[in-house]
């Protein structure tokens, strides 16, 4: 399938691009400097000719992520988590694995795991394919980055744009995402909004929505069956330990402290090594089902009105199917000055969350360090998941 030309500044590659493709990666000097990293004792001849056979057979991006980007995921659940595990009883009740494909619209807790999770539970549960992600540009600072993840199946979001750029830019990813789904029946994951929540007070964006919906008439009749023909699918992705949480205290204060403090490209490469090589704990991925068995239900709404109500029942489904842990509760009594939830943890699971508190606080190294602040927005980060599970209970 030839696809569109418009689409070729945001694509991920296509099958005839990846040989040439896998060639300029092995190239390219700065990942050379990563590869060395990972296997320091192997000759750069070596480590490039035992990667050019391993490449020999793929033919595809989903052949790519099978062959090299699947050990690697394995590996890091492995040495990184305490078990990943995919609950989709909700979504494969009401769907046909082979035939259905989907756009799933998730929190965001990783800059790089969450889709990469994601494909290994799809492959491992008898999906026929994985996805393709949306991921900032802000993200792809080398060109071996670039490259590597278009490999991957990832597509471009364009971010820092005019309004009317941005506009424009909505515009064609809506497009490709209606294609990619409808046309080359493939599955897409995106953030239900931009960033991360560095609260983990997880809420979809308004313009997310209004953008997987461009196209459409004003009418609410035509914006539900926009929205239908992608098949979307509200996931919840649920980390016990966050390895970016001080990370994020940190840039809490850095903003709290420096008038239009922003963070610097470094700061982003430090979240991607952090999140993708810090401890996670236990993580579940649970997939509610998907928007089309109850978006008519909304009601004939003015536009404005159809994309809060969207957003509020998509939000309650994330929060519904959150996996709560003792130091979800922990953290909540803790803010409280409380003791209600006691009956969910142990004396043993305190300390331990404490001792878990201290370490990462350490690991902050501003000038004018505030403890008690620093400690407060950490405990947030925790305690938010079952804040608002229980709201929707």
């Amino acid at each position: 399938m030839k696809v569109p030309q418009e689409f070729d500044e945001i694509r991920p590659y296509e099958p005839e691009e990846m040989q040439q493709a896998f060639n300029e990666l092995l190239d390219d000097r700065q990942f050379a400097l990563v590869l060395k990293g990972f296997v320091p004792w192997l000759p750069k001849s070596l480590r490039n000719g035992l990667l050019r056979m391993a490449f020999l057979g793929v033919r595809t991006p989903l052949g790519f992520q099978k062959r090299f980007m699947k050990p690697v995921v394995k590996l890091i659940m492995q040495r990184h988590t305490d078990g990943c595990s995919f609950d989709d009883k909700m979504l494969s009740s009401v769907i046909s694995k082979s035939d259905d494909r989907f756009t799933f619209v998730s929190n965001h807790r990783d800059i790089v795991l969450d889709s990469a999770f994601l494909d290994v539970m799809l492959v491992e549960s008898g999906y026929p394919t994985t996805v393709e992600i949306g991921i900032g540009d802000n993200l792809l600072i080398y060109p071996w980055i670039k490259r590597l993840v278009r490999m991957n199946k990832a597509f471009t979001v364009r971010r820092g744009l005019t309004p009317k750029e941005t506009m424009r830019s909505s515009q064609l990813m809506s497009r490709y995402i209606h294609y990619a789904v409808t046309e080359k029946k493939e599955n897409i994951w995106i953030a239900q909004r931009e960033g991360r929540a560095k609260d983990s007070d997880d809420r979809t964006q308004d313009a997310v929505l209004k953008m997987l919906a461009m196209g459409s008439s004003e009418a609410a009749a035509k914006l539900v069956d926009k929205l239908r023909d992608l098949n979307i699918v509200p996931l919840t992705i649920s980390y016990e330990y966050d390895p970016c949480d001080y990370l994020k205290a940190q840039e809490f204060q850095q903003k709290r402290d420096q008038a239009g403090f922003k963070k610097s490209r470094q700061d982003d490469l430090d979240n991607m090594r952090i999140g993708i090589f810090g401890y996670k704990g236990h993580v579940v991925y649970r997939p509610a089902a998907p928007i089309n068995t109850w978006i008519d239900q909304l009601g004939d709404l003015p536009r404005t009105e159809f994309f809060k109500a969207l957003g509020e029942r998509m939000d309650k489904e994330i929060h519904r199917n959150y996996q709560i842990y003792p130091c979800n509760y922990i953290a909540l009594d803790e803010l409280n000055g409380s003791a209600d939830y006691t009956d969910h943890y142990t004396s043993a699971d305190k300390q331990h969350f404490e001792d878990y508190l201290q370490k990462q606080l350490a690991k902050i190294t501003l000038p004018g360090k505030d403890i008690p602040f620093l400690r407060e927005r950490m405990l947030t980060m925790y305690a938010n998941p079952l804040i608002n599970h229980l709201a929707v209970l």
